[in-house]
């Protein structure tokens, strides 16, 4: 059968979108569950978009050790028949909740066994760089739609931002260093946010509430983009080839940016040679923008004053990096973004997204398939 709906323009059976040319499902969509997910937020999807079939079967998911623990348990394994039934699952569906245990060569075998799938939802904030792993060619990228998790993210991370940057205005290294030694000595001035400059690297969606949040303590913020945007709390923008010409007037740089070719070591040897001495470095982003040797440099030499690290080039963190010892640094786990709600708020912009993809709209979130993020 075909035809199209007068009043839509779409075809009423492959569901093609006159608008972006893309096929759409025209009634219901039938979506695999490839990522622990809680039997109470498939209940909440269901509720949200009643047009979903959700196909999940719990036992052939790894048990979480935590919320929003997508990869689970380690040591959990399927037997044979088991992976048989999990694939089974993901090849009969139009859209994937999660790319299948988080390895991007599931994803490609995924996308190659199913000529139906249409989407899949990262539930990472940087997903594209599972895409980008999984290397699909132009036509499967142009056949599936991507989206990751970007946003659920972004007042957990501007706490742990501001936190960075009210630990490094405070001196939370000598702070540690007296207490540890039991030494009281005499006062000091502390810097103060409210009169201090912040660099925000990146103004999605995590970057904004940081700027918003840091604005709100009386700070000046400058943003990057590479638009032409007018962002609450941002008292100027500038083009990320231009962070070096501003690094001299900052006095803490907080980067949200991804992990792209194109921000991969963006903070380096240039970078923090230009800044004011003593700023303070905070990263919620992805660690590949920050060249780690160069930063240790600019941390030996009091470049750089104190630096809130939750992300790193490599993680876990090697148990030889420099990082860990030294005293002006703070090592967190890539733990900042994770609170108690981050699979429902998940679940909650999956629901909503299906219903912008069963309506014809276009999808929030949408991985750009040039430079992965």
């Amino acid at each position: 059968m075909s035809g199209k709906d007068e009043m839509t323009g779409q075809d009423q059976v492959t569901g093609r979108d006159q608008m972006t040319g893309r096929d759409r499902v025209a009634d219901r969509l039938r979506v695999a569950v490839a990522a622990p997910l809680s039997e109470e937020n498939c209940a909440r999807i269901r509720e949200l978009e009643p047009r979903i079939d959700l196909v999940v079967d719990h036992s052939l998911l790894p048990p979480m050790r935590w919320p929003a623990d997508f990869a689970g348990d380690p040591a959990w394994r399927r037997g044979p028949q088991q992976q048989r039934a999990y694939e089974a699952a993901i090849d009969s569906a139009d859209a994937l909740y999660g790319v299948p245990d988080l390895d991007p060569a599931a994803l490609a075998r995924a996308v190659r066994a199913n000529p139906r799938l249409r989407w899949v939802h990262t539930m990472a904030a940087g997903g594209g760089g599972q895409v980008k792993a999984a290397g699909l060619s132009a036509e499967e990228l142009d056949r599936v739609l991507f989206t990751t998790s970007a946003g659920v993210h972004g007042r957990p991370l501007a706490e742990f931002a501001v936190f960075g940057v009210l630990a490094g205005a405070k001196d939370l290294p000598r702070l540690r260093r007296q207490q540890r030694d039991r030494e009281w000595t005499g006062r000091w001035t502390m810097g103060q946010v409210n009169q201090q400059t912040v660099l925000v690297l990146g103004l999605g969606g995590i970057g904004r509430v940081v700027a918003e949040t840091l604005h709100a303590l009386g700070a000046t913020v400058i943003g990057t983009s590479r638009r032409d945007v007018t962002v609450t709390g941002v008292s100027t923008v500038v083009h990320p080839d231009r962070i070096t010409e501003v690094a001299p007037t900052v006095d803490a740089v907080v980067n949200t940016l991804p992990g792209t070719e194109a921000t991969e070591h963006l903070l380096g040897e240039r970078f923090f040679g230009a800044l004011r001495p003593g700023a303070c470095l905070v990263n919620v982003g992805r660690g590949s923008v920050v060249d780690e040797a160069a930063l240790i440099g600019a941390l030996d030499s009091g470049r750089v004053g104190f630096a809130a690290l939750d992300v790193f080039e490599t993680e876990p963190l090697p148990a030889h990096s420099p990082l860990w010892d030294h005293d002006r640094v703070l090592v967190s786990p890539h733990t900042a973004a994770l609170d108690a709600a981050e699979d429902r708020r998940i679940a909650e912009l999956f629901a909503a997204n299906a219903t912008r993809l069963l309506d014809g709209h276009e999808l929030v979130n949408r991985v750009n398939t040039v430079e992965f993020y």
